[in-house]
């Protein structure tokens, strides 16, 4: 196992947990203020290349990491869409 992979995945996982904080905050407040799904989308497209890129590199404990921080941040996106989308009715 490589350092950076061992390092850059420590940050995926401590991402994925901090993410689940916002998560658990938007489900909490059930509005969105102050983010841009379109923003935020983009990273989440993001986060599922990294899985699948990850393990080309074989970096699995980044893929690991990645695989917590996407989840993570895919739930936000359904929930704030659901939120807006809400909130517009």
């Amino acid at each position: 196992m490589q350092n950076p992979d061992m390092i850059n995945g420590l940050f995926e996982f401590t991402s994925g947990i901090l993410s689940w904080i916002n998560v658990r905050q938007l489900y909490k407040d059930k509005e969105v203020r102050g983010y841009s799904i379109k923003v935020f989308s983009f990273f989440v497209l993001w986060g599922y290349w990294n899985l699948y890129y990850y393990p080309n590199l074989h970096q699995w404990v980044s893929f690991f990491g990645g695989i917590s921080i996407t989840l993570a941040s895919t739930t936000w996106l359904i929930l704030a869409i659901y939120y807006k989308n809400k909130e517009m009715k």
